[in-house]
């Protein structure tokens, strides 16, 4: 697919930033809940949400997730239970293989937050729209590979071969990218949490 029919991170941000703060981040409390009682074993959870969430956005950017078939409609909620379910799975059989020891860290084993306050959805929301500011504010050649790498999950070898430059090029750039929307939002008062 050329660059140039890549869309502009700015363009389409305001609907996907809602889309994903009102049908994926809502359920954030529930997710986190869920994993720790079902895989108490594994230490980082907040990866394993992170990621779970990185795989949906760029599932909804790729093929729609709500879709209806005859009586049945996925929900996107369901849809991110089952990607963070294989991720918890994949993260403990990792965690088995590795001859590391890790110490599970039980200081948040009894707390379960099941609600969202308004408060922590504007906070996401704001945050939401800071990243996608920062990713705006990049060079277009380095914002071109920050969405393609890091959002629509193209190899950097793939990205190098659709805009002539060599991987190693394209690593540079994204590192470069990240670094830049990490320090905007720094700027902005978020935490290094927030990075894409």
């Amino acid at each position: 697919m050329p660059t140039s029919s890549l869309p502009s991170c700015g363009a389409a941000s305001k609907d996907q930033s809602r889309w994903f703060v009102d049908e994926v981040h809502a359920h954030d409390s529930h997710l986190k809940a869920y994993l720790r009682g079902s895989f108490p074993s594994i230490r980082d959870i907040e990866d394993v949400v992170q990621e779970s969430y990185l795989r949906v956005w760029r599932r909804q950017l790729d093929r729609p997730i709500l879709q209806v078939t005859g009586t049945f409609k996925a929900s996107v909620r369901g849809f991110l239970f089952r990607v963070a379910k294989r991720l918890a799975l994949d993260t403990l059989r990792h965690e088995r293989a590795s001859p590391i020891d890790r110490t599970t860290d039980l200081s948040m084993a009894g707390v379960v937050d099941d609600k969202i306050g308004v408060a922590d959805a504007v906070c996401t929301r704001q945050e939401i729209e800071l990243l996608l500011a920062a990713i705006e504010s990049l060079p277009r050649r380095c914002r071109e590979i920050v969405i393609m790498r890091k959002i629509q999950g193209i190899s950097q070898k793939e990205i190098g071969a659709r805009l002539g430059l060599s991987e190693q090029t394209v690593q540079v750039q994204a590192r470069r990218g990240l670094r830049r929307c990490d320090e905007y939002l720094r700027r902005h008062g978020v935490g290094r949490t927030a990075q894409p």
